[in-house]
């Protein structure tokens, strides 16, 4: 199984438990993160033991890929772009400057290494619309199908074909909830996050079909230790400090993470409960 994402943290927030399940079976679940985090700010006593935000971010990455046992992370080495009309996002070594055919070759290279059967990446509008999210969306689907052509990337390393790609998405179940906890703390929904860079508004109206749902209950624990492990993106100032403690507790409540599957296409309107469901396991041997 292999994830491609963006920045530290993408891996547990939004797909954690299902990396964790699918690594307790015996999976070999590998990630991709194509930034370090670099954008943004954190609380100065995150930083003391760091020298940049991105040594640091890779370092909370690191305690969570352990709890969630991944098989091995892997950064494609671009800078963080931060959110449209920001400075960070008109750096030269963000990923968004980078030559779209660049990210997809290399993308490419690792699935013909890799050998994923499943791969797993962001929805098409990127969760909220980071640009670094949308980029590793659109990069990840031609990387998906270019993998398996041998005309394409000759020098990327023999063709591969994945069996299945797989979407993350929202859960809705606690759209309701959540909203009323942040206006219960006084908190706007359109400018959430330390950055205040996300509008939950317009990603609880954004929806995508739920082809796949995974339990992940007999690896709650994991994702919850690696959630942790992320301590400078859940530290939001002492006046959310409450709200983060009944966000976590509405998260207990619930263990299952949704993804549309993009390939193949479903045509009868199943819902999976495991993403390895119809994997041919000789087509790695």
């Amino acid at each position: 199984m292999l994830a491609i994402l963006a920045h530290p943290d993408d891996e547990t927030f939004g797909l954690g438990g299902t990396l964790a399940l699918y690594a307790k079976r015996g999976v070999a679940v590998h990630l991709i993160c194509a930034t370090r985090g670099e954008a943004g700010t954190v609380s100065p006593e995150f930083l003391e033991r760091y020298s940049s935000i991105a040594d640091l971010r890779v370092a909370e990455l690191n305690c969570a890929a352990e709890q969630l046992r991944l098989e091995k992370v892997h950064f494609l080495d671009y800078r963080d772009s931060g959110m449209v009309g920001t400075e960070d996002n008109e750096h030269p070594n963000a990923l968004a400057q980078a030559p779209p055919e660049e990210v997809v070759a290399t993308l490419v290279g690792y699935i013909r290494r890799l050998r994923p059967q499943v791969v797993i990446t962001f929805d098409p509008v990127g969760g909220y619309g980071h640009p670094d999210h949308i980029a590793v969306h659109k990069a990840t689907v031609k990387a998906y199908e270019a993998a398996a052509d041998p005309e394409l990337f000759p020098d990327a390393g023999s063709p591969f074909q994945s069996q299945k790609l797989y979407f993350s998405t929202f859960s809705f179940r606690f759209i309701k909830p959540t909203l009323a906890l942040l206006r219960l703390f006084g908190r706007d929904p359109r400018r959430w996050g330390r950055n205040e860079d996300m509008d939950l508004t317009e990603i609880f109206q954004t929806r995508f079909p739920v082809n796949a749902k995974v339990n992940y209950r007999k690896v709650a624990d994991q994702k919850r230790r690696a959630l942790a492990c992320h301590a400078s993106q859940l530290d939001m100032g002492p006046s959310s400090r409450g709200l983060l403690g009944a966000l976590f507790w509405l998260n207990r409540a619930g263990t299952v993470e949704t993804f549309m599957r993009a390939d193949p296409q479903v045509s009868d309107g199943r819902v999976e409960r495991d993403l390895f469901q119809g994997i041919r396991l000789q087509a790695v041997a």
